[in-house]
């Protein structure tokens, strides 16, 4: 499985970006795909991620109610829709792919598929 994210950017404290991970190989609605993210001198954290087969969604608390995970079956994307930005949420984003178990859908180390980041700037 093949990971390539794409749409990050510069964007002022209140704006949005919509981010994409473009998913190929084989076996591919069998996974959860998630985003996450690392600022400068941070760990990398968990954002949100959806289950490709029944479309369940699972999101951190410093992103729920500004960001919106979701995936286009026909065109093998995930997309992570992020409104409401603020400088903390500035990161290179990653998108990973896994089969976790539910309770550790927020566990990178669950992710054996990644992406090659993009990098989100929030100006203040």
């Amino acid at each position: 499985v093949q990971l390539q994210a794409s749409g990050g950017g510069l964007v002022q404290a209140g704006g949005s970006l919509r981010l994409s991970c473009v998913v190929s190989g084989r076996a591919v609605r069998e996974y959860t795909m998630a985003w996450f993210r690392q600022a400068p001198g941070k760990e990398r954290e968990f954002a949100a991620a959806i289950r490709w087969s029944g479309g369940n969604m699972y999101y951190a608390d410093s992103v729920k109610g500004r960001f919106a995970i979701s995936r286009d079956n026909a065109k093998n994307t995930v997309y992570l829709q992020m409104n409401s930005l603020k400088p903390e949420d500035t990161a290179v984003y990653y998108c990973a792919g896994g089969k976790p178990i539910l309770s550790a859908v927020r566990d990178s180390q669950m992710y054996y598929h990644w992406g090659q980041g993009t990098l989100v700037t929030v100006s203040s």
